[in-house]
C-alpha cells in the first residue's frame, strides 16, 4: 500500500493533518485485514480489535480535522478520545455518521477494551461479522468524506475472508448463549471461559446504546441469570434489538449492522432486583446531548427542536430524557432515544405546522434556519 496519497485523487482537496491521520488509518485497517486472514490464531483476535479500533479513531479524526472541527482538548492540550470523536462525528451533518455506524464502533470498541484489559472470547463468525462491517463503513466514510474509495489503497487480497459462510445474527447468537449455559453446568469447570463469551455479548450491547461498558457485576447478574435457566431474550433482551444485513458474495460482502425497536429494558443499581439483564447505567453516557447537540443531530435549528421536542412530548420520555441535578442546577440532557425519535418524526410530520403549534410565546417571525453552509433568519434563538 503506497503512503502517500495525492489530493488529486479524489475531489477533496486534503490538510495536511488530515492527510497524515487518514494515512495512519488506512495502515491500521490493512494491519486488522491481515491479522485476520492470518494462519495463525496466536494473538490474532487481539491484533484484529485492536487495530480496527485504532484504524477508525484515525480515520474520524482526519474526517474532523478536515471539517474544522477541533479534536484536542484544551484543558489537557492532548487529542479527544474515541468516544468523544463518535460523538462529534455523528453531530456533524458533513460526516453523517448514523447511529447503526456509531453503534458498530462502539461495539468494535468495547470488545477491544475488554480484550486489551481483561480477556473475553469472541467467536470466529462474530469476529469476522464485525471485522467485514468495519470495512464496509471504512469504505463508506471514506468515499463520504474524501471521495476515494478503500478498494484504490487496498488490494482485494487484504479484505477480511472466511471459509465459513457468514450466518444470521440471531442465530449466532443463539449459538453462543446455548455454549455459554453448557459451560456453566455443574462438573465443567469452564467458568472462566463463559464469562469471556459473557463478555462479548455484553459488549455486542453498544450496538443499541452508547451505555454499555462491560462491568464485572453485569457479567455476574448475567451468570446467575443463565444458571437460573432463563432465556436468551431474558438475559440478553438488547441483543434483540440488533440485526445484520449481509449482501454480496465472496469479497464483495458487505455486512451492516442495524438497530431495531425492541422491548424496553430495565435499568436499575440494586443487585436485589431478580432480573438477568439489569445493566448498570453510566447516566453520563446514556443522556450526553444538550439541547443545541440534539438539534444539530437531528438537522433542524434549536428553536424548531424546540418546538417538536413539546410536539413528540421528548422531555417526558425517560428513555428520551434525563434531569442531573448539580446542587441548584437542573441540567436537561438527551440520548440517542431522542435522535430517533425526531428523525422519525421529520419524515411524516408537517414541521411548519409543528412550529406554529409550539413555537415560543411572542415570536411571531420565522425560527433560524443553520445549515452546514450557514444560518439565516432572526439571530435571538428561542427560550
Amino acid at each position: 500500500m503506497s503512503t502517500a496519497v495525492s489530493e488529486s485523487e479524489g475531489d477533496v482537496k486534503l490538510k495536511q493533518e488530515a492527510r497524515v491521520l487518514k494515512i495512519k488509518a488506512l495502515s491500521s485497517l490493512t494491519v486488522a485485514t491481515t491479522a485476520f486472514n492470518s494462519p495463525h490464531d496466536e494473538g490474532r483476535v487481539t491484533q484484529v480489535l485492536l487495530s480496527l479500533q485504532h484504524a477508525f479513531e484515525m480515520l474520524l479524526k482526519a474526517a474532523l480535522v478536515q471539517h474544522n472541527v477541533p479534536v484536542f482538548d484544551r484543558k489537557l492540550g492532548r487529542s479527544i478520545g474515541f468516544e468523544k470523536c463518535l460523538g462529534l462525528a455523528a453531530a456533524d451533518t458533513r460526516i453523517k455518521l448514523s447511529n447503526n455506524d456509531a453503534g458498530t464502533l462502539r461495539a468494535i470498541d468495547a470488545m477491544r477494551d475488554d480484550e486489551q484489559h481483561w480477556f473475553n472470547e469472541v467467536s470466529e463468525q462474530l469476529l469476522y461479522l464485525h471485522a467485514r462491517a468495519a470495512v464496509t463503513l471504512f469504505d463508506e466514510l471514506l468515499t463520504r468524506v474524501f471521495s476515494e474509495r478503500l478498494a484504490d489503497h487496498l488490494p482485494v487480497r487484504v479484505l477480511p475472508i472466511s471459509v465459513a459462510p457468514p450466518r444470521d445474527l440471531d442465530v449466532l447468537i443463539d449459538d453462543e448463549f446455548t455454549q455459554i449455559a453448557e459451560l456453566l453446568k455443574p462438573g465443567r469447570r469452564a467458568r472462566h471461559d463463559a464469562r469471556a463469551r459473557i463478555r462479548t455479548l455484553l459488549a455486542m450491547e453498544a450496538h443499541v446504546g452508547a451505555a454499555a461498558q462491560v462491568s464485572a457485576k453485569d457479567v455476574d447478574r448475567v451468570e446467575r441469570g443463565i444458571k437460573a435457566g432463563r432465556e436468551r431474550t431474558e438475559v440478553f433482551p438488547r441483543l434483540s434489538d440488533v440485526s445484520a444485513q449481509i449482501d454480496g458474495t465472496g469479497a464483495t460482502i458487505t455486512v451492516r449492522f442495524s438497530k431495531t425497536e425492541g422491548a424496553p429494558v430495565r435499568y436499575v443499581v440494586d443487585e436485589s432486583v431478580p432480573a438477568a439483564a439489569i445493566r448498570e447505567v453510566d447516566l453520563d453516557r446514556k443522556f450526553y446531548l444538550s439541547a443545541t447537540e440534539l438539534a444539530k443531530r437531528v438537522g433542524i435549528s434549536t428553536s424548531r427542536a424546540t418546538a417538536l421536542r413539546r410536539h413528540l412530548g421528548i422531555d417526558g420520555n425517560p428513555r428520551a430524557h434525563y434531569v442531573f441535578v448539580l446542587g441548584s442546577q437542573r441540567i436537561g440532557r438527551y440520548s440517542d432515544a431522542a435522535v430517533d425519535s425526531m428523525q422519525k418524526a421529520l419524515t411524516t410530520l408537517d414541521m411548519d405546522r409543528v412550529w406554529d403549534g409550539h413555537k415560543p410565546r411572542g415570536r411571531s417571525q420565522s425560527p433560524r434556519i443553520c445549515t452546514a453552509e450557514g444560518c439565516a433568519g432572526p439571530s435571538r434563538a428561542a427560550a
